[in-house]
This record gives structure tokens, C-alpha cells and sequence, in this order.
């Protein structure tokens, strides 16, 4: 899966996504049931993005369940404010990059560049 810089790439990338793995499915006739997001500090600072939409409720997924019924259904829809949904999400569950392509739900704190990332990250 990509990361996106915004939520908002995220979430389109994640409807494009969507309607592609299910051909037969026109996007106005879409039935979400799920949304799940994943934020994530990547070493120099950058905050991306990964989203993704699902038909059944309780599917997983490489993100977290944030949205289920109509809410999900709403941002496929493109009917939500991405402030808000930004502000539903918990900060504990966000993955911070700590080696290239490698993520933890904290900064690694026992090397020099582990504690120069989290300082830099700290401060966001």
C-alpha cells in the first residue's frame, strides 16, 4: 500500500482502490461499511497517510478501523471534513519509521539517530 502525504490523497487513493478491486461496482453504488487509516512519522519528520475502505464491517486490513456504516460510507462519499476525521485519530497509534521501510508505534530512543528522530518528532 502507498503512503500519501494528506489524508485527503490518502482517502481518494483508497476509493480509487476500492472500486478497482470490485469491477463490478459502480462508485455511486458503493456499500462501505469500513473505514481504516494509518498515520505515520517518517524519519525526516513527514507525516504520511495510508487509508482504506471496506464492504463488510470488522474486515482487517494493513490500517486501523477508525469509521463503520454511514460514517464510512459519508467519506466515500467525499461528504466529511478531514479536520475532524484528523481529530478522531489517537495519537498512541501512530507508527513512527525508525529504519527504512521498518515502523513502531515509538521512536527507538537507545542510538543516537533514535533520539535525534524522536527529538524531531517531539517537536511536531
Amino acid at each position: 500500500m502507498t503512503m500519501f502525504a494528506t489524508l485527503e490523497e490518502a482517502i481518494d487513493a483508497a476509493r480509487e482502490e476500492f472500486l478497482a478491486d470490485n469491477p463490478g461496482i459502480e462508485e455511486d453504488d458503493a456499500n462501505i461499511e469500513q473505514l481504516n487509516i494509518q498515520k505515520y512519522v517518517m524519519q525526516d519528520g513527514d507525516i504520511m497517510w495510508q487509508a482504506e475502505f471496506f464492504a463488510d464491517d470488522g474486515e482487517d486490513g494493513e490500517c486501523l478501523p477508525v469509521l463503520t456504516g454511514e460514517a464510512a460510507q459519508a467519506v466515500f462519499d467525499g461528504d466529511y471534513d478531514e479536520i475532524e476525521l484528523r481529530q478522531e485519530w489517537l495519537e498512541e497509534n501512530t507508527l513512527h519509521e525508525w529504519d527504512e521501510g521498518e515502523f513502531q508505534l515509538e521512536p527507538p530512543l537507545d542510538t543516537e539517530e533514535g533520539q535525534t528522530a524522536a527529538d524531531e518528532w517531539d517537536e511536531r
